[in-house]
């Protein structure tokens, strides 16, 4: 029956302070027990979530940030990623002045790129245009197939370059964890969706490949100009790479392509690989190294601009 329903059109349903910044690493004490109060959320559809402590404003077409002044994280989640394990990623932020968008897509989004993600990439890229330009630092931090979505969006800002050259000269930063390129599609999709069961898991990989054999045109070619446009990205804002090299979805060969050929280019990297790690599980599994370097990037990337600092909480 799922297989099915990823075949069948009929099932689609889309739908001044100083210059230098002090990221913190732990809530001020007696903060913890009000934090969660204090933050709201707006879901614009199915896909796309805003998350601040100062609120929204209304806008058109989509609401916006109140606090505009702030960075803007947009995290793009790995597959069928839980609330509260994005929550942990997206407190990071929160807890030192951030605002957070969050960006998702469906097995089915994946599977119909034409309908699917295309159209959340679209959708995006909206949103990030409606908000203040003049303002904007923006944060890319990616989990898995969240590289292949914003491939998608860099296939629409690279075909027009003169209209999305300030929003890509708003991105400081980008966070890459665990990205996971076309070529590990058949072994990702199907854990991602039975990562519990052997039987459906070696299932769905039997129909995977044969999606991507069968559907060239409406899905494999789409897939590999999003991964070409990921490799080759116009935006060449500094980088963090976690990888693991026994990592089976977020290959470790892939994201080195990545690295040396960003590095070729001009792009600052920095690059952390264990030799043993768990898929989208570095901070859990390695919790000092990936916040050592998280927040060094952070107040890296964040000091090089001559903007007002992030108002710190506590």
């Amino acid at each position: 029956m799922a297989f099915r329903l990823l075949l069948n059109p009929s099932a689609r349903h889309l739908l001044p302070l100083k210059n230098e910044i002090t990221i913190v690493s732990k809530l001020p004490a007696g903060f913890a027990n009000s934090y969660s109060r204090l933050l709201s959320t707006f879901t614009l559809n199915k896909n796309i979530t805003l998350i601040s402590h100062d609120g929204f404003i209304d806008s058109k077409p989509f609401k916006t940030f109140k606090d505009q002044s702030k960075p803007t994280v947009i995290m793009m989640t790995w597959l069928l990623a839980r609330k509260k394990h994005v929550m942990k990623y997206c407190d990071l932020y929160l807890k030192n002045g951030f605002n957070v968008m969050t960006c998702a897509i469906t097995p089915w989004q994946f599977f119909w790129p034409l309908t699917g993600s295309q159209v959340v990439a679209e959708q995006l890229l909206s949103v990030l245009e409606s908000q203040d330009r003049s303002q904007q630092r923006l944060i890319v931090h990616g989990f898995s197939v969240g590289a292949y979505l914003w491939g998608e969006a860099l296939v629409r800002m690279n075909s027009d370059l003169t209209r999305y050259q300030p929003l890509m000269s708003n991105i400081v930063g980008q966070i890459w964890d665990s990205a996971a390129d076309v070529t590990e599609t058949s072994k990702g999709l199907p854990f991602a969706m039975f990562p519990k069961n052997a039987f459906l898991r070696s299932t769905m990989e039997k129909y995977v490949n044969y999606h991507l054999k069968t559907f060239y045109e409406a899905a494999t070619q789409h897939y590999l100009r999003a991964s070409q446009l990921f490799h080759t990205t116009p935006v060449h804002a500094p980088t963090v790479i976690f990888v693991s090299k026994n990592d089976l979805i977020g290959s470790f060969v892939a994201n080195e392509k990545c690295k040396e050929y960003w590095e070729s280019v001009g792009m600052k990297v920095y690059w952390q690989a264990w030799e043993k790690s768990r898929h989208v599980s570095h901070l859990m599994l390695h919790r000092e190294t990936y916040l050592k370097i998280f927040y060094t990037f952070l107040n890296d990337v964040l000091n090089d601009q001559q903007k007002q600092a992030v108002q710190m909480r506590g």
